[in-house]
């Protein structure tokens, strides 16, 4: 038999049985329940006719004693019918059950309501101005007679209120000590029921359960297994799943191992490659230092050349014409100096001013990985503020609307910082459409969610710079960080590094920089900037 049947009749048998228990229980739960609504019904009944008299017996003393001093006022009060009529409304609700408990109800309100329209004529008559002995035989009698069959009635129906309650009580009792002994015999059977359940499945399937339970810590332990359990149920096989599950794992261990060394030996290797490439990163940057100051030198020399050549231009140029030369002869000296000689001198000084910029950039990229950071904690909304208020006179001349949102803290250098977004900013701004008013905004992205297990991650923070300009051409996204890669040159200049410095500069602050773009929609640029210090 497989281990499913075993276990669904230990299951269903006990379930059974345990059902029509609770059956029991129910039916006499709810009888209970209903018997305790009938006790609380009575008493709400009881309560209900206890206070109807005294309203009534108060109001007739107001009568008798409006007639004796003559004062109608006294009469004229409806609160009295209005709580009286309630009150039996409230009973007549409560007794609705009872027929005969109905009918008395009803005689009572009968009785109010003629003792009511007779104290309505005493008033009436007082009113009119009638002497009050007139009035006497209204009230002859130690009470009215309305009243007296209200309270004979009201009598009447406390006494069968009261019946009704004792009875109610003493089968509220009953069915309570029946609940009681259904509750303990349902107790009791389940007990014994769940007891035999217990003692079958400990002599059938417990024992069994122990040996797997013995193979699973061996397993976990790392200790060879038991031998393997006989028969066909699930027990069985889990026994056999957990053999070659142990033997799985010996042959995962000896792999892990060997791929441990593995691992280990290409670890090795890459903190290798690193350090080369960190080696030749320093040998590229001080290369590109030492040549771009070198060639600063050779540079002043022409650009201090060219210069004199242009003065010895100008000085030639006064003495042919003070030599008095036949007019061919100054003609043709005029067409070599003021032609060939200056114009080759205007293109060698434009040469020497494009060369002396790109060694500028290459220096400022230079500059950008060999600079020594002070890191803090900076206030990216500060920097954002005074940058913007540096290019002011650009915003107002290009009639742009710059944004910015809320910055949250940044940790880095604050002069490499305020160089990214000055770049970014001044980058946004260069290249917003004029056929259009140009809209910038900065701010940053909600951060993402840290995970509270595992070792602290560096939290790092999004930030963008949003434009509407000119955007950036699909085949273009991927040169737009290279040095010396220029776009629209029609519409501003510059030297095409400033974004090749942005990608440097984030870069040794662990961080990272790209861009989403669309020609002629505008671009965003993302700038992902740590909040905190590394910690290890």
């Amino acid at each position: 038999m497989k281990l499913v049947t075993k276990g669904l009749l230990l299951i269903a048998v006990p379930s059974l049985v345990e059902l029509a228990l609770l059956g029991v229980v129910f039916d006499t739960q709810e009888q209970t329940a209903q018997a305790a609504q009938w006790v609380t019904t009575s008493k709400q009944i009881l309560y209900q006719s206890s206070a109807l008299v005294d309203p009534l017996l108060r109001q007739a003393a107001r009568v008798r004693t409006g007639m004796v001093i003559g004062d109608a006022a006294l009469l004229d009060r409806h609160t009295v019918w209005i709580d009286v009529s309630d009150r039996l409304s409230k009973l007549d609700a409560l007794v609705a059950d009872t027929p005969q408990q109905v009918q008395r109800v009803q005689n009572m309100r009968r009785a109010v309501d003629a003792y009511r329209a007779q104290t309505v004529r005493i008033s009436e008559a007082l009113h009119d101005g009638q002497s009050p002995r007139s009035l006497a035989a209204l009230e002859s009698g130690a009470l009215p007679q309305p009243i007296v069959v209200f309270r004979d009635e009201l009598a009447a129906f406390g006494e069968e209120a009261s019946r009704l309650d004792a009875e109610r009580s003493a089968a509220l009792a009953r069915r309570r000590e029946r609940q009681q002994y259904a509750l303990i015999a349902a107790v009791i059977g389940s007990m014994l029921i769940w007891a035999g359940t217990a003692v079958v499945f400990a002599r059938s399937i417990g024992r069994r359960f122990e040996v797997l339970t013995d193979n699973a810590e061996r397993l976990g332990n790392g200790r060879p297994l038991a031998a393997r359990l006989s028969g066909t149920d699930e027990i069985a096989a889990l026994d056999a799943v957990l053999h070659e599950t142990g033997a799985r794992l010996r042959e995962a261990e000896a792999e892990q191992a060997s791929l441990k060394q593995r691992l280990e030996a290409r670890a090795q290797e890459l903190a290798g490659v690193n350090e080369e490439l960190r080696q030749e990163t320093q040998d590229n940057e001080m290369f590109i230092y030492s040549v771009s100051h070198d060639l600063r030198s050779p540079l002043v020399n022409l650009q201090g050349f060219s210069k004199e050549l242009q003065v010895s231009c100008d000085e030639l140029d006064r003495i042919v014409v003070e030599a008095g030369l036949p007019a061919a002869e100054h003609k043709r000296m005029a067409h070599i100096l003021d032609g060939d000689v200056r114009e080759s001198l205007q293109y060698l000084r434009g040469a020497v001013t494009q060369a002396a910029a790109i060694i500028e950039a290459l220096l400022r990229i230079s500059r950008a990985g060999r600079l020594e950071y002070q890191w803090q904690r900076v206030s990216v909304a500060r920097v954002v503020v005074r940058i913007v208020d540096n290019l002011q006179s650009a915003i107002e001349a290009r009639g742009a609307v710059i944004t910015v949102r809320d910055l949250p803290p940044a940790w880095g250098d604050p002069a490499a910082i305020e160089q990214i977004f000055s770049n970014l900013i001044g980058n946004a701004l260069n290249y917003l459409d004029p056929a259009r008013s140009g809209r910038i905004e900065i701010g940053a992205l909600e951060p993402e969610p840290v995970e509270a297990s595992g070792p602290r991650p560096l939290r790092m923070r999004t930030y963008y710079v949003r434009d509407n300009g000119l955007g950036i051409p699909a085949a273009y996204m991927s040169k737009v960080f290279r040095a010396f890669q220029r776009l629209h040159v029609d519409v501003a200049r510059g030297d095409g590094v400033g974004l090749a410095v942005v990608r440097r500069t984030v870069e040794r602050h662990g961080g990272r920089v790209w861009v989403e773009s669309a020609e002629g929609a505008g671009s965003t640029f993302f700038v992902v900037l740590p909040e905190q210090p590394a910690r290890l």
